[in-house]
């Protein structure tokens, strides 16, 4: 956030804090969140930098298109897993795959 928009904020009687803090996570669970939305993210750009459809995904993991929308979305009733698998048969290996758990957030 904007350092004056979060004064003017501050000044108006309101507390600026982040979504762990107000959702009360712990550490590890904010990991996971992070995880799970990095890998969301890197799922729908390599699908698009492929040039495939929801469809063509879904087909390719013995999928359906809805699943691949909630996966994108980084929906909570994705597995990690079921993510992972996802990017694994877009092409991206191993490598690929440590590159987007170990990557900075985008924030």
């Amino acid at each position: 956030m904007e350092k004056g928009k979060k004064a003017k904020l501050e000044k108006a009687g309101w507390r600026v804090g982040s979504a762990e803090e107000f959702l009360g996570l712990t550490l590890e669970e904010t990991e996971i969140v992070e995880l799970r939305i990095r890998l969301s993210n890197a799922l729908r750009s390599r699908r698009s930098t492929l040039g495939w459809s929801q469809s063509q995904l879904a087909k390719t993991i013995r999928s359906s298109q809805s699943r691949i929308a909630k996966m994108e979305a980084a929906d909570t009733t994705v597995s990690i897993d079921l993510l992972v698998r996802g990017l694994l048969s877009t092409g991206i290996g191993l490598d690929g795959l440590s590159k987007i758990v170990g990557s900075k957030a985008e924030r």
